[in-house]
């Protein structure tokens, strides 16, 4: 059973428990705060540089700090700022127009909670990173290849969440194409078409061989490779959760506690007896916490006990 398949079965049974926006570890939060600070430090930066340089404007200087984080697609320019691979997918604004810049991130930030949202409904919280940087990455790669073979590369500089709110998009369609949304008018829609509308509005350039076009190409081929793998049973964000694990845990002194295995299971002779089996009490709480345990980790990460639990709690009636 793979995972797509083991939420939709535990749906069935139990009320899924929603992220709130202040829950601890909520990836979609975290992601779109990143978003946000990037986009005030490059707002104020440039506001403040404007404000010193009254008369001015930022197309008629060389200051913009959003070219430190943007991607360029001039491949000389690009070997003295390896770190915009990462960066320019989290990289807003950069204009002296205020409301036309907040306006584009109010939208962004909206397409990448709408898609975000229903992957955590569908699949928990560990998927969104992963899923979000592959289709940077693949969109970027896309983007420099189509700068570079119109040879206009030095006009080009990629920044926004284009490419990686693509990959959400895509990701929710091939992984719970069924899912609906406006549930309110009759049976709702299916969200393949919401996707599908996200990616034709922001590939209206392709005929024109748009490098930024192609970069949205790249990030939606992301989200559908990712998937398709993942539905194989290779989830492809798995290191990156071990790397981001790792990281948090280097400088813990705390974590060489309890790693001696601890055995679960205890043996002894009861002659004619039978042993004693433990039964745990199914509980409301109890299942609520389980299904918290799913989203955070994914199914694999129940013990057989708490797997137990889950079974007896679809099969009654009494949560």
């Amino acid at each position: 059973m793979g995972i797509a398949d083991r939420h939709i079965e535990y749906k069935q049974h139990y009320r899924r428990k929603r992220f709130t926006l202040g829950q601890h570890n909520n990836a979609l939060m975290a992601l779109i705060a990143l978003n946000i600070i990037i986009f005030i430090f490059i707002l104020t930066g440039n506001l403040f540089y404007l404000f010193a340089h009254q008369g001015q404007d930022l197309a008629t200087t060389d200051f913009n700090i959003l070219r430190w984080f943007a991607l360029p697609a001039d491949l000389h320019i690009l070997v003295g700022k390896p770190w915009s691979v990462l960066t320019f997918m989290f990289a807003h604004g950069g204009g002296d127009k205020v409301f036309p810049m907040l306006l584009d991130m109010l939208v962004s930030m909206l397409w990448i909670w709408t898609f975000g949202f229903i992957l955590q409904d569908i699949s928990g919280n560990k998927l969104i990173f992963p899923i979000y940087i592959y289709g940077g990455l693949l969109g970027g790669a896309f983007f420099l290849l189509t700068a570079n073979a119109t040879n206009a590369a030095s006009i080009y500089a990629l920044s926004g969440a284009g490419a990686s709110t693509a990959a959400l998009a895509i990701a929710v369609a091939t992984l719970d194409p069924d899912y609906r949304i406006f549930r309110n008018i009759g049976n709702g829609f299916p969200v393949w078409i919401l996707s599908v509308i996200y990616i034709l509005f922001n590939m209206v350039d392709i005929w024109f061989f748009s490098p930024y076009s192609f970069a949205v190409l790249g990030g939606a081929v992301s989200g559908f490779v990712f998937v398709y793998f993942l539905k194989k049973g290779y989830d492809g964000g798995t290191w990156m959760s071990n790397l981001y694990n790792w990281f948090m845990h280097l400088f813990d002194p705390a974590k060489n506690i309890g790693k001696r295995p601890v055995r679960e299971k205890m043996f002894y002779n009861t002659g004619n007896r039978q042993p004693f089996v433990k039964t745990s009490i199914v509980t409301q709480k109890r299942v609520d916490e389980l299904l918290d345990k799913i989203n955070q980790r994914g199914y694999d990460s129940l013990t057989e006990e708490e797997k137990t639990i889950l079974k007896r709690a679809a099969e009654t009636d009494d949560i």
